[in-house]
């Protein structure tokens, strides 16, 4: 099946986790992290049915993402970037620092290390790593595996931008709050796919960042003037599909 083409912010939502309680806020430290990656219980990841129109003659490509959880005065946050419009996978969408496994990579921790370098600048040295969550199909025919990090301040980030056309943080406790997860519906012939979404106001995500500029001394270099990156504080940041998707297993599993 031919992937179709949607645009996802004009999607209708149907649904939210309104109904469902938010990660308590004495598990959202880095001890309590630490804590919950050490344990050994059963939690139930999320189902979240794969797209229809993913190739499954062929084995997906193994990659990796670096969750990255950054260690802040005011709380975790969430290091984001907005990918750039020329790429031919996942093209301006927000996505975790991640990508292909390459064979010289050791396994999923080193890809998700070395991508997080490559695309933003962020050394290995500043980044604890906590444990991964289980794979995540994606609909393009990758196998994700989502590494979980602490990140510690003071560091500094620069861009590749080529790849990336925006760096940005969103706190933790607003993306283990599933209020704020929306379900979204795309029918086509055939069929239908629900996907979920997480919009963060920019507004928010620019109060964030001069938090951290003024707090905690690190210094997030973010795109130039010369790339299409957005500059306005208006609107969203539309976190969607498989980031969305990781980020509710996250908080299945904090809130298990």
């Amino acid at each position: 099946m031919i992937r179709p083409v949607f645009e996802p912010e004009s999607l209708p939502v149907v649904a939210t986790g309104a109904d469902l309680p938010p990660v308590a806020g004495e598990r959202l430290t880095p001890d309590a992290l630490r804590a919950r990656f050490e344990r050994r219980f059963a939690w139930t990841p999320e189902k979240i049915a794969d797209a229809p129109w993913r190739n499954t003659n062929v084995d997906p490509r193994v990659a990796a993402v670096l969750v990255p959880l950054v260690v802040r005065e005011h709380g975790l946050t969430v290091l984001l970037t907005q990918r750039a419009d020329h790429l031919n996978d996942h093209a301006g969408q927000v996505s975790f620092p991640g990508g292909r496994q390459e064979p010289f990579d050791a396994d999923a921790i080193a890809t998700a290390l070395r991508e997080a370098q490559e695309e933003v600048g962020l050394d290995a040295s500043h980044v604890e790593i906590l444990g991964a969550l289980p794979d995540y199909l994606t609909g393009t025919g990758f196998c994700v595996s989502p590494v979980i990090g602490l990140v510690h301040p003071p560091f500094a980030l620069k861009i590749d931008t080529f790849e990336v056309a925006e760096v940005f943080e969103v706190p933790l406790a607003f993306l283990m709050n599933p209020a704020n997860h929306e379900e979204r519906l795309f029918r086509y012939e055939g069929g239908e796919r629900r996907f979920f979404a997480m919009p963060y106001p920019r507004a928010e995500s620019e109060e964030v960042a001069d938090r951290a500029q003024q707090r905690d001394t690190a210094q997030v270099v973010q795109a130039s003037a010369e790339t299409d990156a957005p500059t306005a504080v208006q609107g969203h940041h539309f976190i969607w599909g498989a980031t969305a998707a990781m980020l509710r297993n996250l908080y299945r599993f904090l809130a298990a």
